[in-house]
């Protein structure tokens, strides 16, 4: 016995159909790749990034372990001196042109607090001349903000300017 013949062959108006789907599909990735026009910032506007990872000092100095002490522990784990491994919160101060604009204290990162405090901030800034002036501490033991850094920028329309710590030289940079 032979099996029915089936033609499952699309005909001219499937194909048609087909490729005005098709057409319509690119027309309208066409039409949202060009529209609405996106502008990251206003034509007279830079920008600052305050930006950086920074792991802040121990919150206490090591101490040595007495000889009672030590001889309560494991033997694999008699080290003569105990050191504490959470990091001090990283403070960040901000002044733009006199006035405050940031101030936030970061807490270290991870589950014993010993990794680093990270921020990201983006200021958006008229174009022209600013006077800057960034305070770090991180030392929960200093009294006082332990690095800073004044500077005046000149900021262009369109311009990024970033703030970052360098943890090679231990100083707040500004390019």
């Amino acid at each position: 016995m032979a099996e029915p013949a089936t033609a499952d062959r699309a005909g001219p108006a499937a194909w048609a159909g087909q490729a005005l789907l098709y057409g319509l599909f690119a027309a309208a990735i066409g039409l949202f790749s060009a529209w609405p026009s996106y502008r990251p910032l206003p034509a007279d506007q830079g920008l600052l990034k305050l930006s950086f990872g920074h792991a802040g000092k121990p919150v206490s100095e090591c101490r040595q372990r007495d000889p009672a002490e030590l001889a309560k522990l494991q033997p694999n784990m008699r080290a003569p001196m105990d050191c504490p491994r959470e990091r001090s919160p990283v403070t960040v101060e901000l002044d733009i042109d006199g006035k405050p604009v940031l101030r936030e204290v970061l807490l270290p990162s991870g589950l014993k607090r010993d990794g680093a405090s990270s921020i990201y901030r983006r200021i958006a800034l008229p174009a022209g001349t600013h006077r800057i002036a960034v305070r770090l501490k991180d030392d929960a033991r200093a009294a006082d903000f332990t690095h800073r850094h004044d500077a005046t920028i000149r900021l262009e329309p369109a311009q990024i300017v970033v703030i970052d710590f360098d943890a090679a030289t231990q100083r707040i940079t500004v390019r």
